[in-house]
């Protein structure tokens, strides 16, 4: 029970928290620009090694915000305040910005204060031309910007250099000797001159670039994995409790009319649920995702078609005995239909069996999904656990020692499907009673 609070919870804060566009931008590169790629948990920092630098994505809400007038230029600054204590420089870093404005074009300044209160002017330049009257321009400004490289060498005389070439990165963050990190509060602004009182900042920010982020790290296209595998749970969650409960409902309406009819139809149903029972399900799921598409309710569809045929086999031979109980052959001298006799008489005995058959049954669909999204036969508009695997597997995330892109989902289907099969076994065990009195007739 522990456990599916917990992986009720993961599906609540999914549905409630995260944005619903994560679900439809999971495989939008662009959608993931800012993050890190294959970036390791940030937890792993520090404990055996060096303290790396941890990515930062920093929005206009973590901002200091300053407004002032003066001469009808409104000048608009957002102020990010960082205290590195890391060991490891950052790997680059990354302005965003979008402003509105019409035909006069705001100006954007970027500076740096240091911890030993060196300011550094990183760049200063004119936005775009607006095309239109009020239009809004978004942009980007790298650490490889030629504004950037220009700026900076102004201060390389400050540095005890050997090479004229010094990633930005490392001459911002450095000491003067150029072999440690300058530990400690960094101020960075950027400053926006606006000409007119129409114009507006919509968005600003800042990307550090690190080599750890979040809780469970990143993979190759740059994907917060934590994300990943908490929007995975309420599709787990769905995929196992929609399939186990239609697939035994189907299972037992089946095996209770084949057992309460018994001869020829009796025969001719459990002939036909042979069949299905014969039928290799893997190979077949694989066949029928080619052909009819991979659909997340598609796939529910295709596990329904093979998930009924146990619990049927297994009501049948119960249903055959409790017919025979004196309450149900006076209820047939009665007149009462058969639908009546299934619903009132049968059915209800069968309920603990069939509750714990659904518990059971959900991980077998969970791992029917699982196995099909690993060989690349899944919903790819979703993402789910056995997606993960699968873009890990092709990525040979493995051998590249990326565990936290392989460990985690995995991880989440062992404890799900232990969860339901300890809650099916004592569901089971509550239902002994059915048949002891099966055993022993009534």
């Amino acid at each position: 029970m522990a456990i599916i609070i917990f992986l009720l919870s993961l599906t609540a804060y999914g549905l409630f928290f995260v944005p619903l566009e994560t679900y439809s931008q999971w495989n939008n590169p662009d959608y993931w620009i800012d993050y890190p790629k294959a970036a390791a948990p940030v937890w792993m920092n520090g404990g055996f090694g060096p303290k790396e630098f941890t990515h930062l994505i920093l929005n206009e809400k973590m901002a200091n915000i300053s407004i002032e007038n003066a001469n009808g230029i409104r000048t608009v600054t957002h102020t990010y305040v960082i205290n590195l204590q890391s060991d490891s420089f950052p790997d680059d870093f990354m302005f965003r910005y979008s402003v509105k404005y019409g035909q006069v074009q705001p100006v954007l300044q970027i500076d740096i204060i240091r911890p030993d209160d060196k300011i550094f002017n990183l760049y200063y330049s004119a936005l775009p031309q607006s095309k239109g009257s009020n239009n809004s321009y978004s942009g980007r400004i790298f650490s490889t910007d030629r504004l950037i490289e220009q700026s900076l060498s102004d201060y390389k005389g400050l540095f005890d250099v050997k090479t004229n070439t010094i990633d930005p990165q490392v001459m911002i963050f450095s000491k003067t000797n150029q072999n440690e990190i300058l530990k400690g509060v960094y101020r960075i602004s950027e400053t926006f001159y606006l000409f007119n009182d129409t114009s507006t900042i919509q968005t600003s920010g800042l990307t550090l670039g690190g080599k750890v982020f979040g809780l469970m790290g990143t993979d190759d296209l740059r994907r917060d994995l934590a994300i990943g595998i908490i929007i995975g749970a309420p599709v787990a969650l769905f995929i196992g409790l929609t399939v186990s409960t239609i697939a035994v409902t189907i299972g037992l309406l089946y095996g209770v009319l084949s057992g309460l009819k018994g001869n020829r139809t009796d025969e001719t149903m459990m002939r036909i649920n042979d069949i299905f029972y014969a039928l290799p399900a893997l190979p077949l799921l694989i066949i029928l995702s080619i052909t009819f598409g991979r659909s997340i309710f598609l796939i529910a569809g295709f596990l329904i078609i093979f998930g009924w045929v146990g619990t049927a086999k297994i009501i049948r031979s119960l249903a055959l005995q409790i017919k025979t109980f004196q309450y149900v052959e006076a209820a047939k001298i009665m007149g009462q239909s058969d639908l009546k006799i299934i619903f009132k008489h049968i059915i209800p005995q069968l309920l603990p069996l069939t509750f714990a058959s659904m518990a059971i049954a959900v991980p077998a669909a969970i791992l029917g999904e699982a196995a099909l999204s690993f060989l690349g036969l899944g919903d790819p508009t979703i993402p789910t656990w056995g997606q993960i695997l699968h873009e890990a597997n092709t990525a040979n995330a493995a051998a590249r020692g990326i565990w936290w892109w392989i460990l985690p989902p995995g991880l989440m289907i062992a404890l799900t499907g232990l969860a339901f099969y300890l809650i099916g076994n004592s569901l089971d065990s509550g239902s002994s009673s059915l048949k002891n009195l099966v055993k022993g007739g009534r």
